[in-house]
């Protein structure tokens, strides 16, 4: 196979890489590294690997700190051949456990701090431990990885893939059972960093400020893999900081977050039209933006936030458009080459515009399978390839895809489907209510009980009667919350994802 038909996924984001001395990552600290550096980099980290055993298919885990020799890393094993497996740097001790002795990583890179608590768990595994450790600006510089990393050459010939083959395994966020290993091969990544590209207009001359962790779909393959499609650059930020952020936005011209960065830029008061001046695209995803958030930034900054819908096993799905309305509430419509369609959950049966029903999706996005899981795979896959998401959602009149909630999250109070997202809107559009989360809880009559977990100013003087008068009228009698109740803060996942599983098991007992 020739390197201008190689499908590796490298491969195809290098072909952009036209300006050897371009800036790729500006640290904080002015610390830059070029595509140059990047290229030499990651031949080292495949040569280093390759010392290691790792063959092709082979998988590499790593859970380290985000520096961009974590991303020189990531791009050193898709040029080797290798499997990515990037672990969330919060998982315990049990939970990396479960997940290495899953995958069974020819390598395991681990923070040179819980080597000792690491070490047994590589070696059950069969597995090379190694370490890296980055500093606060988000620099490797420490660790046995890089030990003689300098003095191994640059000249490293990438290994030919197939779109098909493997190019990494991202390990669900399931809140039930085990978690699951979606597969994700080379077609799959590279055909969404190209249609996102495009339809985001991202070119060379775009600057991304990167405040996002590398073991997740949003900051790994969705901003990194974009960034390098086009040969653009970024503003490469350990972690989220507004002082950074700021100091970042006039030289920038495009940041993705969660709903999260958005709320916290809108507490700032430097979040002014002048500050955002030299931006062109705020990208929010991960997990539901609140209108609200959407509306009062736009209000600051003359800036809609462009919301998208994906998941761990597709990557993007939708998109709400670059030109056009980017409606609140609101993901957009399907990417290209991308096909999304609204079944019943139970039938299949496509449903028509505006009803609720279970997303599917069809594309080159779409994972290859769950690691070592076919009866799994199978379940989740209709007999004419349509992935079940799992999200129940319609589309509307004018062909916007909407998110309702998850179907596990779905309530049935006495016989009846009740949305979550529905009642959610309603009471968010209480002035006062921050945010709110609905849930089923068990119910001696109702089989789940409608509940309604409020987050609300302090100021607002807001009671459960209240919150349940003002829905009377806009919510059928069956969707009315049986109970509200008030917390200080959602418990949430790295990701910013409220924990329902958790509000669930908090409120289990409150109609027994």
């Amino acid at each position: 196979m020739s390197a201008t038909t190689n499908a590796n996924l490298f491969a195809i984001l290098s072909r952009a890489w036209r300006e050897p001395a371009k800036t790729f990552a500006r640290l904080a600290d002015g610390r830059a590294y070029t595509f140059q550096d990047m290229f030499d980099m990651s031949a080292r980290f495949a040569g280093r690997l390759r010392r290691l055993g790792v063959e092709p298919g082979d998988r590499v885990a790593v859970q380290v700190e985000k520096s961009v020799q974590a991303i020189a890393l990531y791009f050193g094993a898709l040029r080797c051949g290798a499997v990515f497996l990037p672990l969330n740097t919060a998982y315990t001790e049990a939970e990396v456990g479960y997940f290495i002795g899953d995958a069974e990583p020819r390598v395991f890179v681990c923070d040179p701090r819980r080597e000792a608590e690491l070490r047994p768990l590589a070696e059950a595994a069969g597995a090379h431990l190694v370490t890296m450790d980055a500093d606060a600006a988000g620099v490797a510089s420490s660790g046995t990885l890089l030990d003689g990393l300098a003095e191994q050459s640059v000249a490293f010939d990438d290994v030919a893939r197939t779109g098909d083959d493997l190019a990494a395994i991202l390990y669900t966020s399931g809140t039930t059972g085990r978690s699951k290993g979606a597969m994700l091969t080379h077609t799959n990544l590279a055909s969404n960093a190209r249609s996102l590209a495009e339809i985001w207009r991202f070119t060379a001359d775009d600057v991304l400020i990167h405040a996002l962790p590398l073991f997740h779909v949003h900051g790994l393959f969705i901003a990194t893999n974009v960034v390098a499609s086009v040969g653009a650059s970024m503003v490469f930020l350990p972690a989220f900081k507004l002082d950074e952020v700021f100091r970042a936005m006039p030289q920038a011209t495009a940041l993705m977050g969660v709903p999260t960065f958005y709320t916290r830029l809108l507490d700032d008061q430097r979040l002014t039209r002048e500050a955002t001046s030299h931006m062109r695209l705020f990208v929010s995803g991960s997990a539901p933006l609140l209108a609200e958030t959407h509306r009062a930034f736009s209000e600051r900054t003359g800036h809609a936030i462009l919301e998208r819908y994906g998941m761990t096993e597709t990557g993007m799905n939708t998109s709400n458009p670059y030109d056009g309305d980017r409606v609140p509430g609101a993901v957009g419509f399907p990417l290209p080459d991308v096909d999304i369609r609204i079944c019943d959950p139970d039938t299949g049966r496509a449903l028509a515009t505006e009803e609720i029903g279970m997303i599917e999706v069809k594309g080159p996005n779409v994972f290859k399978g769950y690691w070592r899981m076919p009866e799994k795979t199978a379940s989740e896959f209709r007999p004419d390839g349509y992935f079940i998401t799992g999200d129940l959602g319609k589309i509307d009149a004018r062909g916007y895809v909407h998110i309702v909630g998850r179907g596990k999250d779905l309530v049935i109070s006495g016989g009846y489907n009740v949305y979550p997202k529905e009642v959610e809107s309603e009471i968010d559009a209480i002035p006062g209510v921050t945010e709110s989360a609905v849930i089923g809880v068990p119910h001696k009559d109702f089989g789940e009980g409608v509940t309604a977990v409020v987050v609300a100013r302090a100021d607002a003087g807001l009671d459960e009667a209240q919150i349940i008068a003002r829905l009377k009228g806009r919510l059928a009698s069956y969707k009315l919350p049986k109970r509200v109740v008030f917390v200080d803060q959602f418990p949430r996942n790295t990701m910013g994802k409220i924990q329902k599983n958790v509000l669930r098991d908090t409120f289990q007992g409150l109609y027994l």
